[in-house]
């Protein structure tokens, strides 16, 4: 009997032992990663919004694709898609992180392991979630209270044209309530354009409209509004064509003066990745991710600062007083310190 309590004991504390061991070497090789990370100063403009030294978290691991960030007050919680999973997840200082819905973008229980989950998401008025849905190819809206997310959707638009989209990737919302979106083939087999024949720049107005913006992009992506509305910014995520463009937005609502704003090709060959989601800061510069992290842009296109992840970089998101830029960094959760 006594030998028997020793063998417990013994092995108890082996147990003990590998486990404190496993976690040990995990927090290293965390800490490893995230000293990799950095910031890059290119214009003074840019010590107003970080710091050169500015610190990194990584706040959750483990995604395949993890995207579409945003920050919800009500929750006090960071939720993203992770597209192949087909699920939403949520992160908060509070409950750490958690799977806020599955479902999320491909629905019905035979596409529950669905490589076509939700990209971007935007925070409507009357705190209702819209969501870009890769799997149902469509805008829809949870109909679900936010602290309580269901499966349950309603479709905003899901063609032009009467034509399907390929697949919803990006939004942003007007003041008026105008949905601007991009319709990239990501979520198509073979990543080729479906029926409707573009890879579009797609608006849905409050009556349900859908007009088609632009037509001439090949891999439009990210998109976002300037902060007055009157300028429309889209990141293409072309590898020849890897520019944010920005278009000035007419009284009728249409575009004109379409532009390249900022060129990523130069960094295109020493960084991993390409543009993708962008959002705007309050003071009105934009945050961009494009290869190897997240670029901070001036209105006019000067380059300010990088902030530099190493890897591909899909989004970014700002919690509600901008004190923390959070990033979905390929299989990460991170987040950086602003000013």
């Amino acid at each position: 009997m006594f030998k028997q309590i020793i063998c417990v004991l013994t092995n108890t504390l082996l147990l003990i032992s590998c486990t404190n061991k496993t976690k040990t070497q995990e927090n290293k090789t965390i800490h490893s990663i995230a000293e990799q990370f950095n910031v890059s100063i290119h214009d003074d403009a840019a010590r107003s919004l970080i710091d050169s030294n500015a610190s990194f978290e990584i706040l959750a691991t483990g995604f395949k694709w993890s995207e579409g960030p945003l920050w919800v007050p009500d929750l006090q919680a960071l939720i993203f898609s992770d597209v192949p999973t087909n699920k939403i997840y949520k992160w908060s200082e509070q409950d750490s992180l958690s799977i806020y819905l599955e479902y999320a973008g491909h629905t019905g229980e035979r596409n529950k392991e669905s490589e076509r989950g939700s990209n971007g998401l935007f925070l409507f008025k009357e705190n209702k979630l819209l969501l870009c849905q890769h799997g149902d190819r469509r805008i829809a809206l949870l109909d679900a209270e936010i602290n309580q997310a269901k499966p349950r959707f309603i479709t905003i638009a899901d063609s032009y044209d009467n034509k399907r989209f390929n697949s919803p990737n990006d939004l942003d919302v007007d003041i008026d309530g105008n949905i601007y979106f991009t319709d990239p083939p990501y979520g198509q087999p073979g990543t080729k354009t479906a029926e409707i024949g573009v890879n579009g720049v797609f608006k849905v107005g409050p009556s349900g409209k859908v007009s088609i913006l632009i037509d001439s992009l090949n891999r439009p992506n990210g998109i976002a509004l300037s902060l007055d509305s009157k300028t429309l910014y889209v990141n293409q995520s072309d590898k020849e064509n890897p520019f944010l463009y920005s278009y000035e937005i007419a009284a009728d609502g249409t575009l004109k003066n379409g532009k390249i704003l900022f060129d990523f090709r130069p960094f295109t060959a020493q960084y991993k990745g390409l543009p993708d989601g962008l959002k705007i800061h309050k003071n009105g510069n934009i945050f961009a991710t494009g290869p190897g992290g997240v670029y901070i842009i001036s209105p006019v296109g000067k380059h300010l600062a990088t902030i530099e992840t190493g890897k591909r970089t899909a989004n970014c998101a700002f919690d509600s007083d901008q004190t923390y830029l959070y990033t979905t960094t390929t299989d990460m959760l991170l987040r950086v310190r602003l000013k």
